[in-house]
């Protein structure tokens, strides 16, 4: 496995093991996780631990047109309950990412120092994040890494039901307007297959990432 030192450099993504980790520690300077999403990389670590970089094989994506919106999903869109805003608060949706109770979890992978770094990104344009309001207070949200033409989600939470399907949902509309690609999902979960992401090998979302499709 490739250790991380203070060079800015990463080994291919085909140097991965079977499980995804390509290599180990290094720290979460802005330049590097450019560099890391750039690449196909990303940080994914427990609080405490060296930072883990991980690019998995397959990879959890979704195509933008493969999105699935259930019947009741579209029913409480059309209710209008929600208020959707881009941008306008990084900071309290990455929080709320990092203190949600989330079932079969004792804890969090979002640290002090990863919140952190990926505020600095979004000061400069590069994290981003979908805010879900209800009677004027955050109810939901996501954040992730623009890469122009491929969005790498992040996390997302939930304080009241469906409020982080309506923010991914509202992502994925805007990115089709947009002319993206892609919205990286990274590893496969069940909800995310529920709305239309499927398991792709690396080397095509590599392909996507590095602009060759």
């Amino acid at each position: 496995m490739y250790y991380v030192f203070n060079d800015l450099f990463f080994p291919p993504v085909s140097e991965s093991d079977e499980e995804g980790i390509l290599a180990i520690g290094g720290d979460l300077d802005p330049e590097r996780l450019k560099l890391a999403y750039k690449s196909g990389i990303f940080p994914w670590f427990n609080e405490g631990d060296p930072i883990l970089w991980w690019s998995p094989d397959p990879r959890m994506v979704l195509f933008l047109d493969e999105l699935i919106v259930s019947k009741s999903m579209r029913n409480i869109l059309n209710r209008n309950q929600f208020k959707v805003t881009f941008n306008q608060n990084f900071a309290a949706v990455i929080s709320n990412c990092q203190n949600i109770k989330r079932d079969g979890q004792n804890g969090t992978w979002i640290s002090n120092e990863m919140i952190d770094a990926y505020c600095k990104l979004n000061e400069q344009g590069i994290a981003k994040s979908v805010e879900v309001w209800q009677d004027e207070v955050l109810v939901g949200g996501l954040y992730g890494i623009d890469l122009g033409h491929v969005f790498c989600g992040e996390s997302m939470f939930s304080k009241v039901s469906n409020a982080s399907k309506v923010a991914f949902i509202a992502l994925v509309n805007h990115l089709k307007k947009e002319n993206y690609k892609l919205l990286d999902c990274q590893v496969y979960n069940p909800h995310l297959e529920s709305l239309g992401c499927r398991e792709i090998d690396r080397e095509e979302f590599m392909s996507i990432i590095e602009n060759k499709e």
